[in-house]
C-alpha cells in the first residue's frame, strides 16, 4: 500500500487539474528507476490509463498506479508534500530505504 498525505493530495489535485487530468478518474503513476546519487530514484507522473502490470491503490481519494516491479521498493511509502520557501516538493517517506541522498530524491536498499 502507498499512502497519500493531505498536503500531497491537495497539491496532486491542483497539478492534475493544471495539466488537464482529472483526479477522480486518472492515475498518479509512482515508480522507481535506476539513477540518482544513491542508486535508485523516484518517478512521479500522471496517467490516464493503467497497464496489466500495475498495482492500483486508492488512498485519500487519490488513485495510484505502480508497476509491480517498482512496488517491491515502495511498499509502505507515504507520499507527502512540503511547500513554502524551504519546501522540497513531493517527499517519499519510504520505510524500505536504508540510505537516501541529501535532497531526498534518490535512495538505496
Amino acid at each position: 500500500m502507498i499512502k497519500v498525505s493531505d498536503t500531497a493530495k491537495k497539491k496532486i489535485i491542483d497539478l492534475m487539474t493544471e495539466d488537464g487530468f482529472d483526479a477522480a478518474t486518472d492515475y498518479v503513476r509512482v515508480g522507481v528507476k535506476s539513477g540518482g546519487c544513491s542508486g535508485l530514484s523516484y518517478d512521479l507522473k500522471f496517467d490516464k490509463a493503467k497497464s496489466e502490470d500495475d498495482k492500483i491503490f486508492i488512498d485519500n481519494e487519490i488513485t495510484i498506479a505502480v508497476e509491480k516491479k517498482s512496488f517491491l521498493y515502495l511498499a509502505g511509502t507515504i507520499l507527502e508534500f512540503s511547500g513554502g520557501i524551504n519546501g522540497k516538493g513531493f517527499i517519499f517517506n519510504n520505510p524500505n530505504a536504508n540510505r537516501t541522498c541529501g535532497c531526498g530524491e534518490s535512495f538505496s536498499l
